[in-house]
């Protein structure tokens, strides 16, 4: 089957494209990995237009499944925006989607599905919008995206499920005996007392990050003194890239696909789903390094400019995650909260906290590079990276538009205040603790201005992104603030942006991490007395299907199988609701076997507490009546029996349980799992005022595979292997 794009030019003014989108089998790593693709590889082709023409796009839809694609930073009619059931019809399988437009701006933007997960399985591609009058410099596109082998719906249940297999396989587990090791065992007691895993800058492992879908990616006729504009955009799911060039300075000239006012950088950080201009120029005839580094550091990936002898640049070193972790600790209240107190206000991007795990500008630390290895292939001589003191980064306070951007001045304004919230333990990412299908559509009239004040109250930066819409980032430029599509909010900043209400329809804020966006962190704008979309002919059915992203159900499961018998669980969540099943089986009547059973509802924000409901089923051949710690006695070798029970994770991340069953017996209990005493290794432990008590370790090898032993007081000892899933 040959997939792939045909361009046709139809007219002077209309511009047609045919998409063709399907299944392919793409090599990385040594490893088949399943894509969803366009044009037959990672990533589609580019679409180019001179603003003024009219896109006519059609997607023919290959696969076995539906799909897709939604046209990101560009303003066009609402039905033609890409979100099914919200604006537009989801491609059902054989079927080919028309998309027409007319295109009203110039600049860098791209497109992508924005179905489920295909998005991190390659369906993307840039946009190109030129100037009606087109500039005689060299240009080049510079897609940047990130590549796992796992399939993404895993990756998804991996993060939901609090599976740390990612931090082992990126090195930032931070356990214990690494703390001690960098002087940090205080830091470490304090991060989990204040019921805080280890931290991260970004969720997900990936095995390569792609430069226009290849490792490297070249632009070799360029010789001493040219000019070179690249348009740079992040199409990751998750990444942010930091981006050096070995050739000396960056000019910014446009964010978002809006032209800014020039401003020269060292460095700057593109935010998931963000676009850049830049331009550089060629010092010299040698081949000079734009590199493009993964935020958290686990890799990179870079395009080469010019030829001659390779001019790199100097791989960033690994993060000082301990040294972030101390700032974590001084920001996190114990309820949660991050805290505010200090008064110091933090806004676009103008002070970045986590400049204490930047060994190049801290000094100090682990100054090894990047974990994957340099893929130019060729010499590592004159490594340039400036001295810590003289480094330029770019932030959002350094935009400056061209030209006014005032909103309407007569135009009434309406004003919403949005907390970012969510937490790391159950992945769970809201706006005001509320995931998109918790909420309600936004109401907003034709003809006002909407002004959106953002404060991050996570410790996760949120690309956020507004369809269909340009926006106004007050960062004190004042009349010519910058405009732009997608916010990146750090954490503790308060960022406000504003836009005028001109559209019609319903339109989608959300952050651009594609594994938040899934589990809940958006809100829908929608135009009152807006006209019927034919292309949701049944609205209602629409709004159910856009609020089943964030309720899906995640499925886990453990199994011990040693020497004493086999112990383990399963279990199956939602954002707010968890069903689970554990148990234990000895190897004869005397140890017996139980099974313990719950359902139910985890609240607040940070979800501590967890109401629910069960059932208990228990036999073991009794020599003696069992008594527990309040006196109440056990006469029967099998019972059954249903309870009820509240459980609260305390400091350390100890799960306090209280339940209550019908036969009238109270239990308390604690426990705490994963206690990550080296990189691999985890110890757990339960007692409970039945008697009961557990003490185990395991040993990571695989995702699924450990080597497993633990002391059990019914059971005795045992050991084995675990298997997860």
């Amino acid at each position: 089957m040959v997939i792939g794009s045909q361009l046709y030019a139809q007219s002077p003014k209309t511009v047609r494209y045919d998409l063709y989108v399907g299944d392919t089998m793409v090599h990385y790593s040594g490893k088949m990995a399943h894509g969803l693709t366009i044009n037959g590889g990672i990533p589609g082709p580019t679409l180019e237009f001179t603003e003024g023409d009219t896109a006519l796009i059609y997607v023919h839809n290959t696969l076995g499944t539906e799909t897709s694609i939604h046209w990101h930073g560009v303003i066009l009619p609402n039905q033609e925006d890409g979100v099914p059931y919200l604006t537009t019809q989801p491609i059902k399988a054989g079927q080919t989607h028309i998309f027409k437009f007319p295109i009203v701006q110039h600049g860098t933007y791209w497109y992508h599905s924005h179905t489920m997960f295909q998005e991190q399985s390659g369906m993307y591609g840039s946009l190109v919008f030129h100037p009606r009058e087109k500039s005689t410099m060299p240009e080049k596109v510079l897609l940047l995206s990130d590549w796992t082998d796992m399939h993404p719906h895993q990756v998804n249940r991996y993060l939901h499920n609090a599976n740390d297999w990612f931090a082992i396989k990126k090195g930032s587990t931070q356990s214990y005996t690494e703390a001690i090791k960098h002087k940090h065992f205080g830091t470490k007691v304090t991060n989990e007392w204040k019921r805080m895993n280890a931290m991260d800058v970004s969720d997900v492992y990936y095995e390569k990050f792609l430069a226009n879908g290849k490792l490297t990616d070249s632009m070799p006729g360029l010789k001493a003194g040219d000019k070179v504009r690249l348009r740079i955009i992040n199409g990751s799911s998750s990444t942010y890239f930091w981006i050096n060039f070995s050739g000396g300075k960056m000019a910014v000239v446009a964010n978002d696909g809006a032209d800014v006012t020039p401003v020269e950088v060292d460095r700057l950080i593109v935010g998931v789903s963000e676009t850049y201009d830049v331009i550089v120029t060629i010092p010299e005839n040698m081949r000079y390094q734009l590199l493009a580094t993964a935020e958290d550091r686990t890799g990179s990936t870079s395009l080469w400019l010019g030829q001659g002898m390779n001019m790199p640049m100097a791989p960033l070193p690994k993060l000082k995650y301990f040294e972030g972790m101390k700032m974590m600790n001084d920001m996190m209240q114990m309820n949660g909260n991050l805290d505010t107190s200090g008064g110091m206000q933090m806004t676009n991007q103008t002070m970045d906290m986590n400049t204490v795990m930047y060994p190049e500008i801290t000094g100090g630390g682990d100054n090894k590079p990047t974990a994957h290895e340099d893929h130019s292939g060729h010499d590592m001589g004159n490594m340039n990276m400036p001295a810590s003191g003289d480094i330029v980064t770019l932030n959002y306070g350094m935009l400056r538009a061209p030209e006014k951007t005032n909103l309407p001045a007569n135009a009434p304004t309406r004003e919403f205040k949005f907390e970012l919230t969510g937490n790391m333990n159950r992945y769970v990412w809201t706006i005001n603790n509320k995931t998109v299908s918790e909420s309600d559509k936004i109401l907003i009239r034709k003809g006002e201005n909407v002004r959106i004040i953002l404060y991050n109250n996570t410790m996760m930066r949120h690309p956020m992104h507004l369809h269909g819409h340009f926006f106004r980032v007050l960062n004190g430029q004042g009349d010519y603030s910058p405009l732009k599509t997608v916010l990146d909010i750090m954490p503790m900043e308060v960022d406000t942006i504003e836009f005028a209400a001109t559209e019609s329809g319903d339109w989608f804020f959300h952050c651009h991490i594609l594994y938040h966006m899934m589990s809940g962190m958006g809100r829908v704008f929608s135009y009152e007395d807006s006209p019927p979309n034919p292309q949701v002919p049944d609205p209602s059915y629409g709004w159910k299907m856009i609020k089943k992203d964030d309720r899906m159900l995640y499925l886990m499961g453990r199994v011990g199988l040693e020497s004493n018998g086999s112990d383990g669980e399963i279990r199956l969540s939602n954002t707010r609701y968890q069903l689970s099943t554990e148990w234990r089986i000895g190897l004869n009547d005397r140890h017996g076997y139980e099974s313990e059973s719950h359902f139910g509802r985890y609240i607040g924000k940070m979800q501590w507490l967890f109401p629910y409901v069960g059932w208990d089923v228990r036999y073991r051949k009794l020599d003696e009546h069992e008594k527990n710690l309040f006196g109440q006695k056990n006469t029967k070798d099998f019972r059954q029996v249903l309870h009820v029970g509240l459980q609260y994770t305390l400091p350390m991340l100890i799960v306090a349980d209280a339940s209550l069953d019908t036969e009238g017996r109270l239990r308390l209990q604690l426990s705490r799992e994963d206690v990550p005493v080296t990189r691999r290794l985890r110890f757990n432990f339960m007692v409970n005022t039945d008697y009961e008590y557990m003490a185990g370790f395991r040993y990571i090898f695989t995702k699924n595979f450990a080597l497993s032993t633990h002391y059990d007081s019914d059971m005795g000892f045992g050991a084995g292997i675990t298997l997860s899933y």
